[in-house]
């Protein structure tokens, strides 16, 4: 019947009556065509983007995959009755590889969330792609600040560690520990870039000075000469702006050196894993600072998981590795909660659910992807110190989220100063 009909006929509460009725059916029809529809494909798959042959192989590679399967497998294989699938590739540190392997994973494979995602310029290229395509993309592997500021996407989580982080922890705790003079060893490349700007900002602000910096290529192998520039300099402390097997190299070349015990000078690992502790062992890697977001023997819960994380990889968790599990299970728990893998949906959900778990308590994701928990400043111990295996670190602070990680009032991400 016409709204006009009603009207004429039967009076003004009854047209009233009529009107509502036909107003509340379009908007409830409209609502529901609005809303995501359930499972894409009746599949959720994740795609693990990872290093599994360079130079962040060890704290990422293989132990991200299995991390990732282990959150699959706890969850229970399936989210809202549909299967849970995952697979995984190399991007080889090469942001092109990273970039087409992401696309090719959204447009014929359909993969929903990409994760791990190790090593900045690979990280960055992937955001953009997932963006582009809609699908969220949680970086668990990279540092580069620029995630959360001026490459930032309403899809891209940064869940780990970013430089701002470890420059926050280190910087601030170790000037105040004595160490107010540093000098730089830095990755030529943007993480190394921004992981030195960051830290030296926070070191100037808490009264300390930057006396030096000297940059090396990527990957190198011989750190002789860079080593010897920062030992005449006179730093306190060297800061390592650099990470994986760059990290090590430049440790052991110390080692040989005579630098890291000598009593003068400092190392700060500014970005470290435990795998590269591990690797160093604990004569030469004794005395280290090291910024962690996450320790396997912290407590009850990270030790329980990260024991059935051994059994399966047969070393102990890195924090990206954790991340990437405590991630996974944030993502999958968003679509049980929405009904949906709709990317828009599931990321707004993942941003409004605190995480608690073995990883971080009260973490939390800002506007901007940003997730911000606890971080750790960690020093190595001696030989002497360690009681069994894997018993590398002393906890020398514990960082709260909110001042490891700047505000995002001070960032550039647009869209999230927008909300």
């Amino acid at each position: 019947m016409k709204i006009k009909q009603v009207l004429k006929h039967n009076g003004s509460s009854l047209a009233l009556k009529a009107i509502s009725a036909v107003v509340c059916s379009g908007l409830l029809h409209g609502t529901a065509m609005a809303q995501p529809q359930g499972i894409s494909d009746n599949v959720v798959r994740i795609g693990v983007l990872t290093d599994m042959s360079g130079t962040f192989s060890d704290f990422a590679g293989k132990g991200a995959v299995e991390a990732v399967k282990m959150a699959v497998e706890d969850f229970g294989g399936k989210v809202n009755g549909k299967p849970i699938e995952v697979i995984f590739a190399d991007h080889l540190n090469k942001a092109d590889i990273a970039s087409s392997t992401a696309r090719e994973w959204i447009d014929q494979r359909k993969v929903d969330m990409i994760t791990d995602i190790s090593g900045s310029a690979t990280a960055l290229a992937t955001i953009k792609v997932a963006a582009e395509k809609k699908r969220i993309a949680i970086v668990n592997g990279a540092g580069t600040t620029r995630v959360t500021n001026e490459d930032c996407t309403p899809f891209s989580v940064h869940y780990n560690h970013d430089t701002a982080s470890m420059a926050n922890v280190a910087g601030k705790y170790i000037v105040r520990q004595g160490g107010t003079t540093w000098y730089f060893l830095t990755a030529d490349y943007s993480f190394g870039y921004s992981l030195q700007a960051d830290t030296t900002a926070v070191v100037d602000a808490n009264g300390g000075k930057v006396v030096g910096a000297v940059k090396h290529p990527f990957n190198t192998s011989d750190f002789s000469s860079y080593l010897l520039q920062a030992q005449t300099s006179g730093a306190k402390i060297i800061g390592l702006a650099n990470a994986g097997a760059d990290t090590i190299n430049s440790i052991k070349t110390a080692s040989e050196f005579g630098m890291l015990n000598s009593g003068k000078q400092k190392f700060a690992g500014l970005l470290m894993f435990i795998n590269d502790v591990h690797a160093l062992g604990l004569k030469a890697a004794q005395g280290l600072y090291i910024t962690e977001a996450f320790y396997w023997d912290l407590n009850d819960e990270t030790r329980k998981w990260s024991e059935r994380f051994y059994k399966r990889v047969g070393k102990m968790p890195s924090s990206i590795q954790a991340a990437d599990y405590s991630s996974t299970m944030q993502y999958l728990n968003a679509i049980k909660a929405t009904g949906t893998d709709d990317a828009e949906t599931v990321i707004k959900k993942m941003k409004e659910t605190p995480i608690n778990d073995f990883y971080t308590k009260n973490g939390k994701i800002r506007a901007d992807g940003r997730m911000v928990h606890d971080m750790y400043l960690m020093q190595v111990k001696t030989p002497a110190e360690s009681k069994k295996p894997w018993d590398y670190y002393h906890v020398r602070a514990t960082v709260p989220g909110d001042e490891a990680y700047p505000s995002m009032a001070s960032g550039t991400c647009a869209f999230a100063r927008k909300q």
